[in-house]
């Protein structure tokens, strides 16, 4: 009896924190989007929540985890979406599949640019901390520049040329290409590809 109880007791309890979960993460969505995520704080979304702040912080140790779990399935979906592109055109050369993940990527940050902004913001505060998203897609550019590097006679190393291109594509660098420059999402994907994608070479 005691052990069915203490299993009554745990299962309440996940029940409790999965509604909870749900709560903070609409009441999150409805804030960001009707605010912007810069202008919402945690206090305010446990206020609406109706939940202390204690209780949210637990969950969530800053914004940019609150934002990157609203995102979470879409990041997943969209890795899944570069796994399936790269295989279905691994024959294609690098600089080709390059220029496919940048344009999966590009469209993914124009369509949860609020809640990709939120996530970076953390990460942004602390130098040698980089959001997970980042961490995954640098290493999918590593590898496509280690391709595109073999038949280059001279060419920066593939982790630099990944950072520097992934800075091209931070909130700060391309919202100043949208905003102020006004180039279209399709204008910033092929500058990105002239300047870190090299010309093909005559035979």
């Amino acid at each position: 009896m005691v052990k069915d109880a203490e299993a009554s007791n745990v299962r309440s309890e996940r029940r409790d924190a999965a509604e909870n979960r749900q709560r903070i993460l609409n009441v999150a969505i409805r804030l960001f989007e009707q605010h912007g995520v810069e202008h919402v704080s945690m206090n305010q979304i446990a206020a609406e929540a109706q939940i202390g702040s204690g209780t949210l912080y637990r969950r969530y140790r800053n914004k940019s985890e609150l934002c990157l779990d609203l995102i979470k399935d879409n990041v997943v979906l969209l890795f899944e979406d570069m796994e399936t592109y790269l295989e279905q055109n691994r024959s294609k050369p690098p600089s080709q599949r390059l220029k496919g993940i940048l344009n999966l990527f590009i469209r993914f940050r124009e369509k949860k640019a609020q809640l990709l902004t939120g996530v970076e913001d953390s990460s942004s505060s602390k130098p040698r901390t980089r959001s997970p998203i980042y961490d995954e897609l640098h290493q999918l550019l590593v590898e496509l520049f280690d391709e595109i590097n073999k038949s280059e006679p001279i060419h920066p190393e593939s982790a630099f040329r990944a950072d520097m291109l992934l800075m091209a594509l931070s909130r700060d660098a391309y919202l100043f290409q949208r905003e102020v420059r006004s180039y279209s999402p399709e204008t910033i994907l092929e500058q990105i590809c002239l300047t870190f994608i090299p010309p093909k070479r005559d035979d």
